[in-house]
């Protein structure tokens, strides 16, 4: 059977495929993803989330144009028990704030994905995707659609009995983000060096890939864990937690599990300590690709010492705003320079 791709009609324009040109374009979707988890970490910290209480994909673009309509959003977020229970008596100053930052995050959102699909339908129209990666593309774009989804679903979570959203829907939509990052930048490596070789194959995950994988999954589990919890904020200094290493405050009276998914202190201890697995696996990783003469893994241990360093500031700076959202962005930075890592190690060697 033919390979299926996004190819248009036979009247389409014949350019033929052009692998280099989609890699630059998905290296830049890439960059704005990035600035999407960094735009997210500022609406956490800033409890901006919950601010706008609908969903709407196409007149949400705009913000409020008129102060009526700026006092008609207000009034729905007063009916919220965010406002009620937390901010009750919050200025309509104070609304435009969060509201700006929710705002901004969901038109950043929108941008990622009209920078994938218009893109795509183009390169699609001129045939300039190469076989194999049509239904790929494809499903990246989707994937955004999905994301789009998931966000609401985490924003519904807040709006009628919590004050907050939940941490598990929130841990869904960051993951689902870095997913994306992730497979973005392992697809415009595979175009890259299919630019340079048409033989050249699509890279393979291997064994200690997925081990990598898993361990820094689950430090990326426990980050949104702590930052949809505010635990972040439940001890500020290191190494020890409030002068004990293992921390008190532990609520184990549901049991070990409920400890494990729902305290803010144990999954403060297990993020900050996990994160020291998760690096000596990166390291090992970055080891490897310089053996094999990489140049990558110079820049994947400057990212790896930095997101440590960043971390722990977050903790000893009492979770200030601004480096709590390095934090962030550079964990999303880091995603991204593991998956381009991983997929070295998974390409033949030529």
């Amino acid at each position: 059977m033919a390979e299926t791709s996004l190819n248009f009609a036979a009247s389409s324009p014949v350019a033929g495929p052009r692998p280099a040109a989609l890699a630059r374009w998905l290296w830049a979707v890439a960059w704005l993803v990035i600035a999407v988890v960094a735009v997210g970490g500022i609406t956490r910290l800033t409890e901006s989330g919950l601010s706008i209480t609908e969903w709407k994909p196409v007149s949400g673009v705009l913000p409020p144009l008129s102060e009526a309509a700026w006092v008609a959003e207000f009034e729905k977020y007063k009916q919220i028990p965010e406002y009620r229970e937390i901010n009750a008596g919050m200025t309509l100053a104070g609304f435009k704030a969060i509201f700006f930052w929710e705002w901004l995050h969901r038109i950043l959102g929108r941008v990622v994905g009209m920078a994938l699909v218009v893109p795509l339908i183009w390169f699609a129209w001129r045939r300039a995707i190469p076989a194999g990666y049509g239904w790929r593309l494809l499903a990246l774009a989707a994937l955004v659609g999905l994301q789009g989804a998931i966000g609401w679903w985490m924003v519904a979570s807040g709006l009628e009995y919590r004050t907050d959203v939940s941490h598990f829907r929130l841990a869904t939509h960051l993951l689902t983000a870095l997913f994306l990052l992730a497979g973005l930048i392992w697809t415009a490596r595979d175009l890259w060096a299919l630019a340079r070789d048409p033989a050249a194959r699509s890279a393979r995950l291997t064994g200690p890939s997925v081990a990598v994988i898993a361990i820094l999954l689950i430090q990326l589990l426990l980050g949104a864990w702590v930052a949809g919890l505010n635990a972040g904020q439940v001890a500020n200094t290191w190494p020890a937690m409030n002068d004990r290493f293992f921390p008190d405050g532990i609520d184990w009276s549901g049991g070990a599990w409920m400890a494990l998914t729902n305290d803010p202190f144990l999954i403060h201890f297990l993020h900050r300590w996990w994160s020291w697995v998760a690096a000596g696996a990166l390291l090992l990783l970055a080891r490897t690709l310089a053996r094999r003469g990489e140049k990558h893994a110079s820049a994947l241990v400057v990212i790896v010492v930095a997101q440590m360093a960043l971390g722990i500031l977050t903790v000893i700076t009492g979770v200030s705003m601004w480096i709590a959202v390095a934090h962030q962005a550079v964990g999303a930075m880091l995603v991204g320079a593991t998956a381009a890592g991983l997929h070295r190690l998974g390409s033949a060697r030529v």
